[in-house]
């Protein structure tokens, strides 16, 4: 639409767009006031709002990539123009939230019939090193023998249990990324817990498996007796 649409045009866009469960747009200089689990009032400034068909609300301003506002899926919208102020009213009733954005002045007003089928796929995630490990244990040692993955301590749940070839109790704390000190400091508490179940009669060894580690984390993993193999999440 033009740089400075008109009010009615602008009213009859978004009212047509949301009509045809489509993406819309308004950009302009608004006021935003909210009252649901607490109450909020923004004044006047220049900002983005998106109205999609899910029910969803969004208000962002130009710092950022949170919204400011905003409302989630299963909302009902409803656009308004009195005085030539536009005003978009969002609700819904469990539990019960308004969102109003009312338009003083609006630069531009869109709709779109969006089609998006597809899944986001994520990759390098630490379930990715979890079956790399699986599929392949002698990645990280040669001989290692996985028993048990999350398996319960009293420190929680060990990434993957196993033995090595001697035997040997093993717990493999995984981390997909470079990590540090925590990242040591957990494994050390796995390795503490599985040593007071068998009351110190089981050797176990504490193995953090990761693409790689901070200087800091690699003396703390020396000075605990632990090891560190290097392993990215995909081959």
């Amino acid at each position: 639409m033009d740089a400075t649409p008109d009010p009615v045009a602008v009213r009859d866009t978004v009212q047509t767009g949301l009509d045809a469960g489509e993406l819309v747009t308004v950009f302009g200089r608004c006021r935003v006031e909210y009252d649901g689990r607490a109450s909020s009032t923004l004044g006047p400034g220049d900002r983005l709002l998106v109205l999609k068909p899910d029910g969803t609300a969004l208000v962002h301003t130009d710092e950022g990539h949170q919204p400011v506002n905003w409302q989630p899926p299963g909302c009902e919208h409803e656009v308004r123009l009195s005085d030539g102020t536009l005003r978009i009213h969002s609700s819904r009733t469990t539990p019960e939230e308004t969102l109003d954005v009312c338009f003083e002045t609006v630069t531009a007003v869109n709709r779109y019939a969006v089609t998006d089928d597809s899944e986001l796929s994520v990759s390098g995630t630490e379930a990715d090193l979890r079956e790399r490990v699986l599929e392949s244990p002698s990645l990280v040692e040669s001989g290692f023998e996985p028993r048990a993955t999350e398996r319960e301590t009293a420190a929680g749940a060990i990434d993957i249990y196993g033995v090595d070839e001697r035997g040997n109790a093993v717990v493999v704390e995984l981390k997909r990324r470079r990590v540090g000190p925590d990242a040591v400091g957990q494994l050390d508490r796995y390795v503490t817990a599985l040593r007071r179940e068998s009351h110190d009669e089981t050797t176990v060894r504490g193995l953090l498996v990761a693409p790689s580690v901070t200087d800091r984390a690699s003396e703390l993993l020396a000075d605990r007796g632990l090891e560190f193999v290097a392993l990215e999440p995909h081959s």
